[in-house]
């Protein structure tokens, strides 16, 4: 019994040895350049053989191994900086809160620069630019819900999404809130422009925005439609030049008109 199990692990340990050279024999990638130890089997990379770029590994058997190929990554090209709509807000001014408090510009260096928007942050900043907004297109100083205020604080925004999408382009969340909102400020412009154009001329010049007209018929452009239509207009092309030969045939052919006699029996009477 015990005979037969040490004939069996002897066995073994053989077979794992020859599959190992097989392996190794085989081997065109690239290998450590250390011994390689596996029981009392071992094998040494010698150094470069009279082949280019080639190592013998001697041992049980020698074979030669191929160098590192090391290709190089795609160079990712960087994208352009965009410029922020925070960024012409100096960050020596108050916040929107503490404008109106007189001691907040008598203060000592330390509590200015916590009423600034020195440390202010993303959101604090965004509202003040919001106020900002609104203070070019309200009609009163009261105005909160016309549809001027509304177009400004959909702006403000409209490029908040754009900042952020610029920098995490693949947040489709916020993507979808912000096509949400260019529908809603369209709709807005769109009405605006229909009955108040003046306050939609003034509204577009204050807040930079540029309307584009939509278009009077979409459909979705596919191969079959697109091979239609151009089908179409090389027959109404042909038709045409059909029909301007057919034309001139015709004023080739017809009788000088009635209009000359009587131009000559006018001259006549004259």
């Amino acid at each position: 019994m015990l005979s037969s199990m040490a004939l069996r692990s002897a066995l073994k340990s053989t077979s794992v040895v020859l599959r190992e050279c097989g392996v190794l024999s085989r081997l065109k990638g690239t290998c450590a350049s250390l011994p390689l130890k596996h029981g009392t089997w071992t094998s040494v990379i010698t150094g470069p053989s009279h082949s280019n770029n080639e190592t013998v590994l001697t041992g049980i058997g020698s074979f030669t191994i191929q160098p590192v190929r090391n290709y190089t990554r795609a160079v990712r090209k960087k994208q352009p900086v965009m410029q922020s709509q925070l960024s012409d807000l100096p960050p020596t001014m108050l916040k929107m809160e503490y404008a109106a408090v007189p001691l907040a510009q008598t203060a000592d260096d330390l509590v200015k620069r916590l009423l600034t928007l020195e440390l202010a942050s993303h959101s604090e900043k965004l509202n003040l630019k919001t106020e900002q907004l609104i203070a070019k297109v309200r009609r009163d100083e009261a105005d909160r819900s016309s549809t001027e205020v509304k177009v400004a604080i959909l702006t403000s925004k409209i490029r908040n999404y754009q900042e952020h999408l610029h920098k995490h382009t693949k947040d489709k969340a916020n993507k979808r809130w912000m096509l949400m909102a260019i529908d809603r400020r369209k709709k807005l412009l769109k009405h605006l422009r229909a009955t108040r154009y003046d306050a939609f001329e003034h509204v577009c010049q204050q807040l930079g925005i540029t309307y584009t007209f939509p278009p009077e018929y979409y459909r979705h452009a596919t191969r079959r439609w697109l091979a239609k239509k151009a089908l179409c207009i090389k027959v109404f092309k042909e038709v045409q030049k059909q029909k301007l030969e057919q034309r001139k045939k015709i004023k080739q052919t017809t009788p000088p008109t009635l209009a000359e006699p009587a131009r000559t029996a006018a001259t006549g009477t004259q």
